[in-house]
């Protein structure tokens, strides 16, 4: 027999089924409660709403538990490159050799951008956020492959998302190298995924450029970490502007502007921020979780605690091993790494964050990683979206396979009622 709950309105009394998911997590369907009883629910932030029912990533935040498809975090990063997890999230399973050699080439094929394209980059100022920018050009691509753009054909559906797996890199380097008045590298399709971005962003014409498999690996980690996170701000909006049936490229610019925002994608932002103001204030790391206790004093802990966890972040843990090895490989001592160490440190002993659940997430050691290797702080978020991208595809893909309907949210309306308008000299 099938479980339901009981909702109980004015003495009448309505039967709402019970979803269950494959992890043992269960939600009320309420898909015909405002045709039944006329009524709507009210969830501000969504907070307590599922939009959908998803085969691609499982969170359990209360056990610190993150899994694509099945399978853990932590193994997809110590065991599976960026690709290959690409490649799982938008297909459904992990590739064999065969698989990822051929789905690898077709992304090495598409990595060129346009000439026109490029020529885009020449008109936003030398000061534009990498943001803004790759949301503007990826929706300009659209106008370059009217040929693909129909969301409910697999075959074209399928060729965007490869173009924009293939272009994501080339267009995030050539924002950085416009920003820095340097020429755009063409792609060099001998490399693999992540060491063609770093030379594209960061070499010159002028000489070989080298790419160090540590620093590749801690930014293919990086990447994989970010690769889906379930249905947070900027997965929705992929997910409710796609089901208007835009093409891929319109779903992923909204969902950059989204992932933009300081309380999304631009958070490892603010941990970097924090730990310079500890830096340049000489400040203990302990006397600056003091102020974050004060109720009178502003100063917060950032990159500590989540929307969804009430644990450990399981992404940080394997960051914060990354971060190390990036920073002895380039034998630098950072005084911000050891700032967020002994923050972390003092946080995770500290009745005050304890009993908030307050632990340390993945924006916490991000941060310090991109900032070692040169990476602009406002190229940061950009940095973020490109690993995300697999995950938006993956979700646009899912959404049109299930035949979502066009997302329309209710309201409960609370302005001013029924009133008639007054002739202007009497109002």
């Amino acid at each position: 027999m099938d479980k339901k709950a009981r909702l109980e309105v004015e003495g009448k009394s309505y039967d709402l089924p019970i979803i269950a998911g494959t992890e043992g997590e269960r939600g009320i369907d309420i898909g015909n409660l405002r045709g039944e009883t006329g009524l709507v629910t009210l969830d501000p932030a969504y907070k307590n709403t599922g939009s959908c029912t998803s085969s691609i990533t499982f969170i359990d935040g209360e056990q610190g538990v993150l899994q694509h498809r099945g399978y853990p975090i932590e193994q997809l990063a110590e065991k599976a490159t960026f690709l290959e997890v690409a490649y799982l999230l938008i297909n459904g399973e992990l590739p064999n050799r065969g698989q990822i050699e051929e789905w690898s080439t077709e992304i090495r094929y598409h990595t060129m951008l346009h000439e026109d394209v490029k020529r885009l980059f020449g008109a936003f100022p030398k000061d534009a956020h990498p943001m803004a920018v790759s949301s503007a050009v990826i929706a300009a691509l659209s106008t370059f492959y009217p040929e693909d753009l129909d969301p409910l054909d697999e075959r074209q559906a399928r060729a965007s998302a490869d173009r924009l797996i293939a272009k994501f890199p080339t267009i995030v380097a050539c924002a950085y190298k416009h920003s820095v008045g340097q020429p755009f590298l063409y792609p060099d399709n001998k490399l693999s995924y992540v060491e063609n971005f770093l030379r594209m962003a960061f070499g010159t014409p002028c000489e070989e450029f080298e790419v160090d498999p540590v620093i590749a690996q801690a930014i293919d980690q990086l990447l994989i970490l970010h690769a889906d996170h379930e249905q947070n701000c900027s997965t929705s909006t992929v997910r409710l502007v796609g089901s208007s049936h835009v093409n891929l490229f319109g779903a992923i610019s909204a969902a950059i502007n989204a992932l933009w925002g300081s309380r999304h994608g631009g958070a490892n932002q603010a941990v970097i921020e924090m730990l310079e103001t500890i830096d340049a204030e000489g400040l203990t790391a302990q006397q600056f979780v003091d102020r974050a206790k004060d109720r009178d004093d502003t100063s917060r802990l950032m990159g500590f605690g989540h929307r969804v966890y009430r644990n450990y972040d399981p992404r940080a843990r394997v960051i914060k091993q990354a971060a190390g090895n990036v920073l002895d490989k380039l034998g630098v001592t950072s005084n911000l790494l050891e700032i967020a160490v002994e923050l972390e440190r003092i946080a995770l002993q500290d009745d005050y964050f304890v009993s908030r659940r307050l632990f340390p997430n993945v924006d916490f050691y991000s941060g310090v990683i991109y900032r070692a290797l040169g990476i602009p702080v406002n190229s940061f978020t950009v940095m973020f979206a490109m690993g995300r991208l697999p995950g938006w595809i993956a979700h646009w893909l899912e959404l049109h396979q299930q035949g979502q309907a066009i997302g329309r949210p209710r309201q409960i309306y609370i302005g001013p009622t029924k009133r008639d308008v007054a002739p202007i000299d009497q109002r």
